[in-house]
């Protein structure tokens, strides 16, 4: 039979194409949708966490004090090589060429060269007081010099000149943002005013985990968090992207609902290929092979092209995942992709999926082919009715699951846990899919009345064709039905998830933009001219030394704010900006960049349906080849008998299309509700256009798939397909 197996491939490779596409499409899919989430959380931790690369310990006070109370004892430790505080101040400065006074984040450059984690562009960094290392976004070059001004506590500035002496780049980091940073020796950043050191950076020699341990001891019983280097690089990736991270569960709970659905999508496709061979496999039976041999074979076939079209899928998947990266990288992101990190567990993980996923598929189909006695599966099948025996099982079946599935998902979206309502989301899909059998026909049925109206002839024999086989209609309709319910879904889920973000981001970042002076009350009539520099919402006058602006979604804010600065130092020149733009820009790039790996993986879905559409569709009307024969020798035309395919591919479609709306929609509301409303309120969005798109699309897809096999089935002479 390996023999037999082999040959059997080799003669059905043109058959198998369609469903080898789906499987390397859908392991691509897999494999896509894990590597850019390994590869996204590799890049903000290089990206963030550069400034821990070459520290071995880091201790942060609990409270925010004390730290520098604890320098002696650390320093006098046996294996510890320096410990360096780090201090962080804010002053207000004056680039060249600028009216106003910028906001910039000033933090000390250690002493110890094996600690100065910098970067630099240009010049060298900080050796001594009046010296100062500024970011790009500061715009200073080196040799100028900047005017610093401080305030005491009572308010009182002191302005003081300092020169630069590099200019650092700060690559990916996020928190670049929109407000420049400078470093300067930590005596001078004390001098402008830094109180209390924010954390003890320590380098050791002798082994990290010894320093370590030796650290945790000394400080056993204070006020700190001790961590290696690594865990608070970590740490400072969950502080940027803590707010976004949920978003990212999201989007793996989506991809595993896709890989389901692409997994159903397959196994559909390749039951329709198996069921049209079951005549071939009753041959092998009539020659002398047991049943054993021939289900053996079978399964032997779906393993081969399992695995070859995984190996592709693989290829595929980081394929997808380098490409983008590299269109993330192009855009103007604080957080580009960098690469691709391809773990080992994704690679192992896309090959079971396609392999067995494949094999799974093959199971139903090569047990029915061995169930039935070789003559009795030589002789035509007649349609099963729907009130047989095996009929009420499905429908009874489908009920029970159905119920189940929509009580676990309630249940989800009430205790918001997308662990409840994702097995409820498969029970319902598993129990729909059994009542698709029965509730299909009675809608073609409908809908056929209304386009037999319009259709003629060939539209009224499409419905009676399609309704007088409900096991061949739902078939048909199965896959497409799959495929929109996905694509619908996953496009409300996704719509909903970003409209929660954004009221997230406008909830927790109300204010933009702040403008203060300390000394002088700011000029009423500054708060008309914010208001009308373009990308500005609102201004809002809080007190006398204080404005608030709101900033518009998608706008340059790095050029808003550089305009704003300028007019609050030309008004006022003892004014500084301040504001949280930079975190909210920090968040809504993950926010982006996470919705940009989502629309790609949506695209990989759409092709997935497409394909089982087309290749169902395809070879159903394979199937039918004698019966549009004798509707030949009956009197049909070609034209006729073409009208006939497409206006049953457009029924079936569409009736399939319209279901996988409504289903797919309920399921992505859903979806969003449990994922997301530990958050809070969770903002329900159906994008409409969309939702029309893929109906249209879906049933144009429909449409053309028949067009083909139409044309084939019209060429062939009446007496030929009859005794095809």
């Amino acid at each position: 039979m390996r023999a037999v197996t082999l040959a059997s491939v080799r003669a059905h490779l043109p058959r198998l194409i369609a469903s080898t596409l789906a499987i390397v499409i859908a392991v691509g899919f897999v494999v896509a949708t894990l590597v850019l989430n390994e590869t996204t959380k590799a890049t903000v931790l290089t990206a963030a966490g550069a400034q821990y690369v070459d520290t071995d310990v880091v201790v942060t006070s609990d409270s925010g004090t004390g730290l520098a109370e604890h320098v002696d004892t650390l320093t006098g430790l046996d294996g510890v090589q320096a410990v360096e505080p780090t201090w962080q101040t804010s002053v207000q400065a004056v680039a060249p060429g600028r009216t106003g006074a910028q906001y910039v984040l000033v933090e000390s450059v250690a002493g110890d060269p094996q600690l100065r984690w910098q970067q630099l562009a240009d010049g060298s960094l900080p050796e001594r007081a009046g010296e100062i290392a500024v970011s790009e976004r500061v715009g200073a070059a080196v040799g100028d010099v900047l005017p610093v001004t401080v305030y005491d506590a009572e308010g009182d500035p002191t302005t003081r000149d300092a020169t630069v002496t590099g200019v650092v780049d700060l690559g990916g980091d996020p928190t670049a943002g929109i407000y420049g940073k400078a470093y300067a020796t930590a005596d001078q950043v004390r001098a402008w005013g830094a109180e209390e050191p924010t954390e003890l950076r320590i380098t050791g020699s002798a082994d990290p985990g010894t320093v370590f341990g030796d650290v945790s001891t000394a400080l056993s019983g204070a006020d700190v968090t001790v961590r290696t280097g690594t865990e608070q690089a970590e740490a400072a990736v969950a502080t940027i992207t803590g707010d976004a991270a949920w978003l990212t569960t999201t989007l793996l709970v989506f991809a595993t609902i896709a890989v389901l659905v692409a997994g159903l999508v397959i196994a559909n496709t390749f039951a329709v290929l198996l069921a049209q061979r079951t005549r071939d496999l009753a041959l092998l039976r009539c020659v002398g092979a047991t049943a054993r041999q021939v289900r053996r074979g079978v399964l032997g076939e779906a393993v081969l092209t399992g695995l070859a079209a995984s190996v592709m899928g693989v290829l595929a998947g980081i394929g997808l995942s380098a490409a983008v990266s590299a269109v993330v990288s192009g855009l103007d992101s604080p957080i580009p992709l960098s690469g691709v990190s391809v773990p080992l567990y994704a690679v192992l993980v896309g090959l079971a999926v396609g392999t067995v996923t494949t094999l799974i598929a093959a199971l139903a189909p090569a047990r029915a082919a061995t169930r039935v006695a070789p003559l009795a599966a030589l002789r035509p099948v007649d349609p099963v009715s729907l009130r047989s025996r095996g009929g009420v099982a499905r429908l009874v079946s489908g009920l029970l699951l159905t119920v189940a599935g929509v009580a676990l998902m309630v249940l989800g979206v009430v205790t918001a846990q997308i662990l409840v309502a994702l097995p409820g989301g498969v029970l319902s899909a598993l129990g729909l899919l059994l009542l698709a059998q029965r509730a299909v026909p009675p809608i073609v049925a409908t809908a056929g009345r209304l386009l037999g109206r319009v259709g003629g002839l060939p539209a009224r024999l499409a419905t009676g064709n399609a309704t007088r086989n409900p096991r061949r209609t739902a078939a048909t309709a199965t896959a497409l039905l799959i495929g929109v319910t996905l694509t619908t879904a996953m496009v409300v889920g996704a719509s909903s998830t970003r409209a929660t973000a954004q009221a997230g981001l406008v909830a927790n970042y109300p204010t933009d933009v702040i403008v203060q002076s300390f000394d002088e009350p700011v000029p009423a009539a500054l708060q008309g001219r914010l208001e009308s520099v373009d990308g500005v919402v609102e201004a809002t006058g809080l007190t006398a030394g204080t404005l608030t602006g709101r900033l518009a979604d998608g706008v340059d804010q790095t050029a808003v704010i550089d305009e704003v600065t300028d007019l609050a130092g030309t008004a006022l020149p003892t004014a500084y900006v301040t504001g949280l733009a930079s975190e909210r820009a920090a968040i809504d790039s993950v926010v982006d960049v996470l919705l940009l790996i989502v629309t790609g993986l949506l695209g990989v879905a759409v092709l997935i349906a497409l394909i089982g559409v087309g290749n169902t569709l395809a070879l159903a009307v394979v199937e039918r080849r004698q019966e549009s024969g004798l509707l030949r020798a009956l009197g049909l035309t070609r034209g006729q008998l073409r009208a006939l395919l497409a206006w049953e591919a457009v029924l079936v479609a569409g009736v399939a299309a319209v279901l996988g709306v409504l289903v797919g929609g309920a399921y992505g509301l859903v979806g969003a509700a449990s994922a997301l409303g530990e958050l809070g309120e969770v903002v329900i969005s159906v994008p409409w256009l969309q939702v029309g798109a893929i109906v249209l699309v879906a049933t144009v897809a429909g449409l053309l798939a028949s067009v083909l096999p139409a044309r084939r089935a019209a060429r062939i002479s009446p007496v030929a397909a009859i005794a095809a």
